[in-house]
């Protein structure tokens, strides 16, 4: 478990269209969740490579979450669609080199669920918490 002055490092790779409008949304109506993530915004989360995921974990996230449209309402059709498929692999390739699954995630926030996003964001950071600073810290650069 770590110490109490350890703070989670989470990287959230978000779409443009729909979850950051949706964390826009959260910031406008003022939810209030951890300030524990660091987004990066993309045109769609179908462009979202797993190697930029392995990339964050080696250079010392705690987690990482994806998040892009709603099933059918992807802006480039099947972005998502391809993302979850590549995220649900990745979830595998976690387990093999030994790092807990729930340390990466894929949610659907669309643009009008600014709730949901204040929702996800302190149930990722508290998943993470709970899980504890990730294994492969000590090898980061």
């Amino acid at each position: 478990m770590a110490d109490e002055n350890w703070k989670p490092k989470i990287i959230a790779i978000i779409c443009n269209w729909c979850s950051y409008a949706g964390a826009d949304l959260a910031g406008g109506a003022r939810i209030q969740y951890p300030p524990d993530i660091r987004a990066i915004r993309v045109m769609c989360t179908g462009r979202v490579d797993p190697l930029f995921i392995l990339k964050a974990f080696q250079d010392g996230a705690d987690g990482v979450l994806v998040s892009g449209c709603h099933f059918g309402d992807c802006h480039y059709l099947e972005g998502n669609f391809k993302a979850a498929k590549r995220m649900f692999l990745l979830k595998s390739v976690l387990k093999n080199i030994g790092l807990d699954d729930k340390r990466l995630r894929m949610t659907f926030v669309s643009a009008s669920e600014g709730a949901k996003w204040g929702t996800v964001m302190e149930d990722v950071v508290k998943t993470i918490n709970e899980l504890g600073p990730s294994p492969l810290k000590e090898f980061a650069r």
